[in-house]
């Protein structure tokens, strides 16, 4: 017997551990090596109790950055709660989340999907939306060109980060993070 059949019936941490495993599967070979089988039995699911979860490797990818967005989004409201200026509050808020010391909390995640976004249509899509969502809902506070240049500059930090392609010091860092929370403020 499998272990799919002993473990107690748990719908949310099995879909939870099939994106875990989708996503170190993907940061060791790719998301475009990524197979099903792999991660069933990496996950040790049955190929069926992945289908429920994820019918294909499309929805399985949708699904991994769905996670990471509802992830990002709570961290960057949690940081806005803590901030009592209106004015360039969001934008604050993604740039102490996503250019965070010593990376983003979900990095490793973000690192396996940068590939996917990048490759995937679909994908990008659904990251434009979200970004197009969020200018929306804060266009009153973070819409001056000073707010959209520190998230297109926390942007790039970010992918820098996740492809490790330049290494800061941390005192550094911290005069980049300073220098960027400055323009929000202006």
């Amino acid at each position: 017997m499998s272990n799919a059949h002993k473990r107690k019936k748990d719908p949310e941490a099995v879909r939870e551990l099939l994106l875990e495993v989708a996503a170190a599967l993907c940061l060791e070979k790719g998301a475009a090596s990524l197979r099903l089988d792999a991660v069933a039995s990496e996950a040790g699911v049955s190929k069926g109790g992945l289908l429920h979860h994820f019918p294909s490797k499309a929805d399985l990818l949708v699904g991994m950055l769905d996670d990471l967005i509802a992830r990002l989004e709570a961290a960057i409201e949690g940081e806005m709660r803590t901030d009592e200026e209106p004015h360039g509050r969001f934008t604050r808020a993604y740039l102490k989340v996503c250019f965070a010391p010593g990376g983003m909390e979900e990095g490793a995640r973000w690192k396996a999907m940068t590939g996917a976004l990048l490759a995937e249509p679909q994908l990008r899509r659904r990251w434009q939306a979200w970004i197009t969502q969020q200018a929306e809902r804060h266009a009153d506070t973070d819409s001056s060109p000073d707010c959209e240049l520190v998230r297109f500059a926390a942007d790039g930090l970010w992918l820098a980060s996740l492809l490790e392609s330049h290494t800061l010091e941390p005192v550094r860092e911290q005069e980049l993070m300073q220098r960027l929370l400055h323009l929000t403020r202006s």
